[in-house]
């Protein structure tokens, strides 16, 4: 099963953060628009295609080409989104997540925590393979804050050729100093981490992991989101082997340490050879320039699609496919 964890954070809101934050008008509707897109090829909720601010589509699109080839069971889990999606969804009930320079950034996590893994078991009892990713605006940035306080040392990736890294880097200061703590302080407070400095997705696939049954496989599909979630995981003592399936344009950016930090977290990574080199449209081709990179999990979504005899080559034709029927519509 593909499950997709939708969610919201008052950091994608900091000026220069998320791509999405360039139209603040945009932030609500940039999950809840990943979702119906992924399961209905189209967005519902708004009346157009999320893209970012120089017109590259959303990842989702990739995730719904895999989907359209393989066939895998999808299943929506909103969790803290501004906005529900239309898609029929899984409800967690939870607000979006506060800007943890002046806030704690997850207000009940223990109860999320819970109802997580309360998620996590029914769908360990229903399938042998779970594939977990996330649509999240700022989500590198709260992955950063996690990573940091945990003790983990790297730069996670962006939606954008060039990473805000000192603005990062300034969230982080003003963070840590709202707590009180500095780099590694929350090592081993893994629940700590998540209500001070997280977000709402990370909590629910951090609890969802805990919840699923051992012989049921686990792949976290994102980039340097899921491996902050992975390294919430193994903090908590989850000592399970943890595959992370990103994209290929994830693994080379040279603004992140992605292989880096996958190696401090101790998980295995399988990386979507994705390839719109040769596209005729502007839009995927400059995902090879840095665009947009990962989310929505394509990644996770090629490796889901390959399991299934579905080649990476065929998810690169229908997203193309799929692109100019959506561009001629608009």
């Amino acid at each position: 099963m593909f499950v997709l964890v939708i969610s919201g954070s008052d950091v994608s809101k900091i000026p220069g953060v998320s791509i999405a934050g360039l139209n603040p008008k945009v932030i609500p509707y940039t999950a809840p628009a990943d979702a119906d897109l992924l399961l209905w090829g189209k967005p519902y909720v708004i009346d157009a295609i999320p893209v970012d601010p120089q017109g590259h589509p959303t990842p989702a699109i990739i995730t719904h080409a895999a989907y359209c080839e393989a066939g895998f069971p999808i299943l929506i889990v909103r969790s803290g989104t501004y906005l529900p999606p239309v898609v029929p969804y899984v409800e967690m009930n939870v607000d979006p997540g506060q800007d943890p320079q002046t806030n704690q950034a997850v207000t009940k996590v223990e109860l999320l925590i819970e109802k997580s893994k309360s998620l996590g078991q029914v769908l360990g009892k229903s399938t042998k393979k779970i594939v977990i990713a996330e649509s999240l605006p700022g989500g590198t940035t709260t992955a950063y804050l996690i990573l940091k306080a945990l003790g983990y040392n790297g730069m996670v990736s962006s939606a954008g050729p060039i990473n805000p890294v000192q603005l990062k880097d300034q969230i982080w200061e003003n963070a840590a100093k709202r707590i009180g703590i500095k780099f590694g302080d929350l090592r081993g407070k893994p629940i700590e981490a998540l209500r001070e400095l997280g977000d709402p997705m990370q909590a629910t696939v951090f609890g969802m992991v805990t919840g699923v049954l051992e012989e049921t496989d686990i792949v976290l599909a994102g980039g340097t989101q899921m491996l902050a979630v992975a390294a919430l995981l193994r903090q908590a003592g989850y000592d399970k082997p943890l595959l992370v399936a990103t994209t290929t344009y994830v693994v080379r950016d040279k603004y992140a340490h992605f292989l880096d930090l996958a190696k401090q977290v101790q998980v295995e990574i399988y990386s979507a050879p994705l390839d719109f080199s040769q596209s005729p449209y502007s839009g995927l081709a400059d995902y090879e320039k840095g665009y947009v990179k990962e989310g929505v999990g394509a990644g996770g979504a090629v490796w889901y699609a390959e399991q299934l005899g579905v080649s990476p080559d065929r998810v690169v034709r229908k997203t193309e496919q799929l692109y100019q029927a959506m561009i001629k519509k608009s």
